[in-house]
């Protein structure tokens, strides 16, 4: 196998996982560069929560190969891929309920041993999310559904990790905190210099933050471009942007499709 190029942090060659006999990803290779956020578009369903799975070594591949920083972590165990710096931040958040926020956030720095550095994380951490300081001793289980969010990517921010999987923040949250769910996502990426895979139903948003990305439809990368090429394309205007062409004298335009609540 080729050498990964040294700007390139994650690479998947030809990965195909299944759950028992559906096969939910088939045949995709991707990569991610070093410092950037990628993201993976698709309807429910497409198997983009399943792509993050097998990077972390959740799920692991019965075809295929990911490669981590320049090293084969197929199928590894996944506490050995978060102590190569990878974190994993799960759709559906999963706190430690019954734990307090402090508590919680130790969890995510379990696998360090520079207490200093800790507590540094700590800090930077409540400064990204000041609710999360004023109810650190709370029990996790107690906080709102972004709370909950804003608490997981802190917990995956405390492993110091190079690279962070980030899967459906918004899922479940207001307009307003998905805003600044994802302004924060942007500071921690130029701020902290970490690499981001984000996987998103808000496609608009995702268009936004990220440099690149992937389309996913029934297990297969079926496109892939810079995010600024992508919203142009007519497909990702249509079926993802929520978008309609309408003709004026051979002109083409587009606007947004009117929506009913």
């Amino acid at each position: 196998m080729n050498a990964v190029a040294p700007d390139v942090i994650l690479k998947l060659l030809n990965v195909e996982s299944a759950y028992g006999p559906i096969r939910a990803i088939r045949g995709v290779s991707l990569q991610v560069e070093k410092g950037q956020i990628a993201t993976v578009l698709g309807s429910n369903g497409a198997g983009k929560s399943t792509i993050l799975k097998t990077i972390s070594g959740i799920i692991d591949p019965r075809k295929g190969s990911v490669e981590f920083k320049g090293a084969d972590i197929t199928a590894q165990d996944p506490a050995l891929i978060v102590q190569r710096g990878l974190s994993h931040v799960p759709e559906g958040r999963e706190v430690f309920p019954l734990l307090s926020i402090r508590d919680n956030l130790m969890m995510g720095a379990y696998t360090r041993q520079d207490r200093d550095g800790v507590a540094r994380d700590i800090e930077t951490v409540f400064g990204y999310f000041p609710i999360l300081r004023e109810r650190s001793s709370q029990d996790a289980g107690l906080l709102s559904g972004g709370q909950q969010q804003m608490l997981a990517i802190s917990r995956a921010l405390m492993a110091a990790p190079d690279l962070i999987l980030l899967d459906e923040p918004s899922l479940g949250l207001s307009p307003r905190l998905t805003r600044e769910i994802f302004e924060i996502v942007i500071r921690i990426n130029r701020e902290r210099g970490t690499t981001i895979l984000l996987v998103e139903q808000n496609a608009n948003m995702a268009l936004n933050v990220a440099d690149f990305g992937y389309v996913l439809e029934n297990g297969r990368i079926v496109m892939e471009d810079s995010c600024d090429k992508l919203r142009e394309k007519d497909d990702i205007k249509e079926f993802y942007l929520g978008m309609k062409e309408t003709g004026v004298r051979g002109e083409r335009r587009w606007k947004k499709k009117k929506t009913w609540r």
